[in-house]
């Protein structure tokens, strides 16, 4: 490709992010200048000229950043566009957005969804929602109202496992309204129950254990319709994290799809790279846009990176090519550009 009339790095970045490819590719950058032709530098395409990441979370739900911290870091993280997507809220949205202005990035408007399904609990995450939505705002809610009665039940129930205080103890690490399981898992760390919070899901938190609550969520038809009431796009989280069989887990998407969903997050911050192209296969078998999400809570849990994902695999359709407002180069997908000047 030929450029002219453009500084030499402009013109590297600008190539960069008019490749049309989805797989990594190196080409050379020829300027024209008076008749004469000269290689200015080599550009290899990695992943993402746009750098998206579509499911984080803030001290409004369960995470230990607000949003503000989180958006800055997402700047540093040299991430370009992020959905903020907290545990049944959009309360730390509009803090979000104000942040994102200084900051000089785009924030998509989200929400993860809590479902029960099949006697188990999922995720949907909804992208590009209209925060306003009544419908939407009085889902969450009720939502919200379980949360804080699980809250109280699973106080109650380490209590009599001999563990007091857990309650006000969790309290204390919730920046926000919601007290959530991971919120008890700080404070059993606090107290030197577990050495982390995975240890502490293990021994007290998941079923069978002394402090395990039953979710009673949202059913997956009733998420859907809220997300799609306030025009946003559901998407099944971490598909790969929920360990099901292949014909359980074509089985949700199945119906998943059925009652109006759009998406699947393909590539997670909790996926393998075989998880990853798995769920390509799953979401081009239904017609499903492909999503891609870190899942970040905080830098405390170091295994998970804001901003730093592989990129989607082949044949797969960005679900960001269909978000409202969002400004996309030319070709723009999941992946980085970078530059070597040279002749």
């Amino acid at each position: 490709m030929t450029y002219e009339r453009d500084s030499e790095r402009n013109i590297i970045t600008r190539a960069a992010h008019e490749v049309p490819f989805t797989n990594p590719v190196t080409f050379r950058v020829r300027l024209s200048r008076h008749g004469t032709r000269r290689t200015i530098g080599a550009v290899r395409v990695e992943c993402m000229p746009v750098n998206y990441d579509l499911h984080t979370h803030s001290s409004a739900s369960d995470g230990t950043l607000s949003p503000t911290e989180l958006i800055w870091l997402a700047r540093r993280q040299g991430a370009d566009v992020i959905a903020l997507t907290d545990h049944d809220t959009t309360a730390g949205i509009e803090e979000a957005a104000l942040a994102s202005g200084r900051a000089g990035i785009q924030v998509v408007a989200g929400v993860e969804v809590s479902v029960t399904w099949s006697g188990r609990t999922v995720h949907i995450l909804g992208l590009d929602v209209d925060i306003h939505r009544v419908e939407l705002q009085k889902g969450l809610r009720g939502l919200r109202e379980f949360r804080t009665w699980r809250a109280q039940e699973i106080g109650r129930r380490l209590e009599k496992s001999g563990i007091a205080d857990a309650l006000d103890g969790a309290r204390a690490f919730a920046a926000g309204q919601l007290i959530g399981r991971t919120h008890f898992a700080r404070f059993l760390v606090a107290r030197g129950h577990c050495r982390d919070e995975r240890t502490v899901f293990k021994h007290f938190l998941v079923n069978g254990k002394p402090g395990h609550v039953p979710g009673a969520w949202a059913e997956l038809e009733q998420a859907v319709s809220w997300i799609r009431a306030a025009n946003g796009f559901p998407v099944i989280a971490h598909p790969a994290r929920y360990r099901m069989t292949r014909s359980r887990l074509r089985s949700l998407i199945g119906e998943f799809v059925e009652v109006g969903g759009a998406g699947l997050e393909v590539v997670s911050g909790s996926h393998s790279r075989d998880d990853c192209y798995t769920m390509a296969r799953h979401a081009r078998d239904f017609r499903l846009l492909a999503s891609a999400g870190s899942d970040y809570h905080g830098p405390e849990n170091p295994w998970i990176e804001l901003g730093r994902l592989p990129g989607l695999p082949d044949g797969c359709r960005p679900i960001w090519r269909e978000l409202a407002g969002l400004q996309h180069p030319a070709g723009a997908s999941n992946r980085r550009a970078t530059a070597s000047s040279g002749s």
